[in-house]
């Protein structure tokens, strides 16, 4: 017998975004090895204050309905904090992107496509260092929710394993069953709960990280048109960087686009925006 490319050989990690396409990966690991993970496969979750309240209340009731241990892990400055990393839960989880602020503050530097050290350090690195350091793994399997419809980012991914560089080998298993947002929405829709955030066609642009850079810009227009104030926060984030570092220009994420501030003005004085769907996310943060 075939075995289901959803059965893991620990030990690994389960990397959970809290989005629709991981947590149906979830789902059909666990059915994959009859309702109970193995011991050395650990379901983890990263949170870095700006997720949006349903995305943690979605990873909340998956464990729950699901009887799923999920590990939930904050950056944390180790300068400042005993590790790099701390363990909380849905109720002392950030929820106004403190770890995101501490480490833009440390790094002096906002992230930005070409340098998503955000990604990189909230969530990747965290996670390597919860391996090393707590669980005294030495080399592991990273599993990730990349349908086979995300092909460049299925590729790259491989190419990634490929090369070598990593503790850890990263197991695609969504693609392997060639699942694509079409097979993930039909899931969704006949289950008793769901993630309390927009499908729009498959995608859900409100998702992960509230209002990333990484977003289209008609989609974050449309997000910031929908609710100004979610755009405080990065707003925020680029006034206190330039005055940081003492920029006369001004520190900003996105160089190609306006900054936030301008982007929140916008979006009030013009008219309706259009979602569409985001292009080049990096992989830790994938719906």
């Amino acid at each position: 017998m075939m075995k289901s490319p959803y059965w893991i050989d620990g030990p690994a990690v389960i990397s959970f975004s809290g989005g629709r396409s991981s947590a149906f990966m979830l789902h059909q690991i666990i059915r994959a090895h009859g309702g109970t993970l193995p011991d050395d496969a650990k379901v983890i979750f990263c949170n870095t204050g700006k997720e949006r309240p349903e995305t943690l209340d979605f990873v909340q009731e998956c464990a729950s309905r699901w009887g799923v241990h999920i590990t939930w892990l904050e950056w944390r400055d180790k300068s400042v904090f005993c590790a790099a990393f701390e363990v909380v839960s849905h109720n002392s989880a950030a929820r106004n992107g403190e770890p995101f602020s501490a480490l833009v503050r440390k790094r002096r530097l906002l992230p930005n496509p070409a340098t998503r050290f955000c990604t990189g350090e909230m969530k990747v690195k965290t996670i390597e260092r919860y391996c090393k350091q707590v669980l005294d793994w030495s080399d592991w399997s990273n599993v990730v929710g990349l349908r086979a419809d995300e092909r460049h980012r299925v590729a790259k991914m491989r190419r990634r394993n490929d090369s070598g560089k990593d503790a850890w080998e990263t197991v695609l298993p969504m693609a392997e069953a060639e699942v694509t947002k079409r097979t993930v929405s039909g899931f969704w829709q006949r289950q008793p709960f769901d993630l309390g955030l927009p499908n729009i066609k498959g995608s859900t642009p409100a998702g992960n990280c509230d209002l990333c850079f990484m977003k289209g810009f008609p989609t974050l227009m449309g997000l910031i048109r929908e609710n100004p104030e979610s755009a405080d926060w990065w707003v925020e984030q680029e006034a206190a960087l330039t005055d940081l570092v003492e920029k006369t220009s001004g520190a900003v994420f996105r160089c190609d686009r306006p900054a936030y501030g301008k982007m929140k003005q916008l979006s009030q004085d013009q008219g309706d925006f259009g979602f569409e769907a985001d292009e080049g996310l990096p992989c830790m943060c994938t719906d």
